[in-house]
């Protein structure tokens, strides 16, 4: 057996399950396992990406005890270019013509 962790975030509840499942499974596995769709009633876990810690796998990937697996959902908004819009509303406190 391999213990492994399946992490879920969604606006307003996340979720870390601990798994207990058999030598040789997948990704797609961890994820049935979970009863996600249960748990998280319409949405469809096959339509996320996943990953492994922090790296993208596909759900084919075998799995290694201490894994953590991931499903990351579509951002709302690019994170540069919302950093940008942010740095552009404020002007800057530095001086850059120097002392």
């Amino acid at each position: 057996m391999i213990r492994v962790l399946v992490a879920v975030a969604f606006p307003g509840r996340q979720e870390v399950l601990e798994l207990d499942l058999p030598e040789g499974s997948t990704v797609r596995d961890a994820i049935v396992a979970a009863n996600l769709r249960e748990r998280f009633p319409g949405i469809d876990p096959g339509a996320f990406e996943v990953g492994i810690w922090s790296r993208v796998v596909s759900a084919a990937t075998l799995l290694r005890d201490g894994d953590r697996v991931e499903l990351y959902r579509a951002l709302k908004a690019d994170p540069k270019d919302a950093r940008r819009a942010r740095a552009r509303l404020k002007p800057s406190t530095r001086s850059r013509s120097g002392p």
